[in-house]
C-alpha cells in the first residue's frame, strides 16, 4: 500500500469467560489484530482478587513467549484485556504500552482511537490535583475513571461520570478485578464488536479476531453504548445518542479483508472499489497488479470489470514495517525493502497498478521506478479512493496537511511526481457506493475536511481546499 506515512491506529481485545485460558485467547486475538499496531503489545488479567500483567515493545510474538502466557493463565484469571499499539499521541516508548494499569490496581484500560483535544481532561485533572503532564490521552482517561473509583463508585458509575471528559474517538475496554466494560464514542469512529465464547463474552476491534479463537460474532457495540459484563451476564446502557460515523478508511485500508464491518465483508467492499475504478477510469493495458495487501482485492475487482488479466508482479516482504525497529540510514528505502518485482511478469508489459491511496507519494515514486526497472513499458496507477487531502485526528498517525501530496498538487502534478504514465483516483461518490452504506454513517474527513467530532484547537491546523 502507498499509505507510507499512515500508521494503523491500535487494536483491542477482551475476554470474560470463567474456565477459559483468557490470556492465551487474548494473545491469539491480538495476533489476529497485529496489522492494527506493531509497536507494542500488552495483556492484563484478573482472577477476581488480583491483576496480573505483561507488556513489551514490538510484535505480539516479540512481547510474549510461552512462559509469559503460562504465567498469566496459571493465576486463574477469568477476565483479560489486551492491546496492540501504534503511537498516535506521544512518542513510542515502553511507558506508553497498554493496557494502562496504575499501581493501585483499580482499573486497566485499553484504547483504540485518539482524543484530538485533551483540554477538558487536563482541566479536570488539574482541578483534582492529579499529575498529568507525563500522560497521553489514554492515561488521562484512566486517571479520570480512577478518581471516581477511589471515591467508591462502581466501574459503570465511574465511566458515566468520566465519559463527558473524553472529547474525541475511542473504542475502550476497561476491567476491574471482577468486571469487563466496553465503551464506544457517540460516532463509533473506531470499530468494536462483541462475540460469544463458551458461555462467556469477547470483544475485539475486528471480527477476524473472533475466528482465531473460535468465538461467534454477536453484534457491534453501538456508538455511544457502554456494555458491562459480570458474573450475571451482559448489561447494556446507551450513554449518548448514536450518531454513527465509522472511519471509511477501515474499508479502504485498515481492516483485515476477512473482517466484517457494519455487516459488510471488507474483501467484498474492496473488490467492488476495484470494479468501480475500472468502470470510471479504464486503462489500455496488458496486465493488472495490486500493491499488497489492501490493493490486491481492488486489483482483482479491476481485472474482473476490465477483462484485463490479473497477475502478481509485486511480492511483499511481510516483515518490513512490522516492527518498531527501523535500521538507521534506511528510512528512505521503504519501497525497496517492502516490495520485490517479478521482471518476467512485468517486462515489456503495459501495467495497471492498483493501490488503496497515496499519502506523501514517496513510496509510489520508488515503486513506479522499480516497475520500470523491471521492464514495464507503461505504468498506469489507479487508486481505489479519492485524494487524501486532510489529516486524521481520530487515531491514525497521518502526516500534517502540508505533507499530504494531494493537498498541494493537482492529480497531474502528482502523476509527474510519481513518474506514472497515467494516474487516476476513484470518485468520492463511487467510494460511498461500494460500501452500500449511507454516506451520513461515515467519517470521510480525510477526503472532505469535515470532522464529525469537534477537533477544537486542532482546527487551526486545517486549510479547507476546493473539492477535486
Amino acid at each position: 500500500m502507498a499509505t507510507e506515512n499512515i500508521k494503523e491506529k491500535c487494536g483491542v481485545f477482551g475476554v470474560y469467560c470463567p474456565g477459559e485460558e483468557v490470556a492465551r485467547n487474548t494473545f491469539f486475538g491480538l495476533f489476529a489484530l497485529q496489522h492494527r499496531g506493531q509497536e507494542s503489545a500488552g495483556i492484563v488479567t484478573s482472577n477476581g482478587e488480583e491483576f496480573f500483567q505483561h507488556k513489551g515493545m514490538g510484535l505480539v510474538t516479540q512481547a510474549f513467549n510461552e512462559k509469559d502466557i503460562d504465567y498469566l493463565d496459571q493465576r486463574g484469571g477469568f477476565i483479560s484485556i489486551g492491546h496492540v499499539r501504534y503511537s498516535t499521541s506521544r512518542e513510542s516508548r515502553p511507558e506508553y504500552c497498554q493496557p494502562v494499569l496504575h499501581e493501585d490496581n483499580l482499573v486497566a484500560l485499553a484504547h483504540n482511537g485518539n482524543l484530538p483535544s485533551t483540554t477538558r481532561l487536563e482541566e479536570f485533572l488539574s482541578k483534582i490535583n492529579a499529575p498529568f503532564s507525563h500522560l497521553n490521552d489514554s492515561g488521562m482517561m484512566t486517571e479520570a475513571v480512577r478518581y471516581y473509583l477511589k471515591k467508591g463508585a462502581a466501574i459503570e458509575e465511574a465511566v458515566i461520570e468520566a465519559q463527558p471528559l473524553f472529547t474525541g474517538a475511542y473504542s475502550l475496554l476497561m476491567m476491574t478485578k471482577d468486571k469487563l466494560v466496553a465503551l464506544r464514542d457517540q460516532c463509533g469512529i473506531r470499530p468494536l464488536s462483541i462475540g460469544k465464547l463458551n458461555g462467556g463474552f469477547v470483544f475485539a476491534s475486528e471480527t477476524c479476531a473472533f475466528d482465531t479463537i473460535g468465538a461467534s460474532f454477536l453484534r457491534d457495540v453501538t456508538p455511544g453504548e457502554m456494555v458491562v459484563v459480570t458474573e450475571n451476564g451482559l448489561v447494556s446502557q446507551q450513554l449518548q445518542l448514536p450518531n454513527p460515523k465509522l472511519d471509511i478508511f477501515e474499508f479502504v485500508y485498515f481492516a483485515r479483508p476477512d473482517s466484517k464491518i457494519m455487516n459488510r465483508r471488507v474483501f467484498e467492499v474492496r473488490q467492488k472499489l476495484g470494479m468501480l475504478l475500472a468502470m470510471e477510469v479504464p486503462a489500455d493495458a496488458d496486465i493488472v497488479i495490486g500493491v499488497p495487501d489492501s490493493g490486491i482485492p481492488m486489483a482483482l475487482g479491476y481485472a474482473k470489470a476490465s477483462g484485463i488479466e490479473f497477475t502478481e508482479g509485486l511480492i511483499k516482504n511481510r516483515y518490513i514495517h512490522r516492527t518498531f525497529i527501523q535500521p538507521e540510514g534506511m528510512r528512505n528505502q521503504d519501497a525497496d525493502l517492502k516490495y520485490n518485482t517479478i521482471p518476467e511478469v512485468l517486462n515489456g508489459k503495459r501495467v495497471v497498478v492498483v493501490d488503496d491511496s497515496i499519502v506523501r507519494g514517496t513510496t509510489q515514486e520508488r515503486l513506479t521506478a522499480s516497475l520500470r526497472k523491471a521492464g514495464a513499458s507503461e505504468v498506469h496507477i489507479r487508486i481505489g479512493s479519492p485524494p487524501d487531502r486532510y489529516p486524521n485526528f481520530y487515531g491514525i498517525d497521518t502526516p500534517r496537511q502540508k505533507e499530504l501530496i494531494a493537498s498541494r498538487l493537482s492529480v497531474d502534478e502528482i502523476r509527474q511526481f510519481v513518474g506514472a504514465d497515467t494516474l487516476r483516483f476513484l470518485s468520492y461518490k463511487s467510494l460511498i457506493s461500494a460500501t452500500e452504506i449511507p454516506e451520513e454513517n461515515f467519517d470521510t474527513s480525510c477526503f472532505t475536511g469535515v470532522y464529525p467530532i469537534d477537533i477544537k484547537e486542532r482546527a487551526s491546523e486545517i486549510k479547507l481546499l476546493l473539492p477535486v
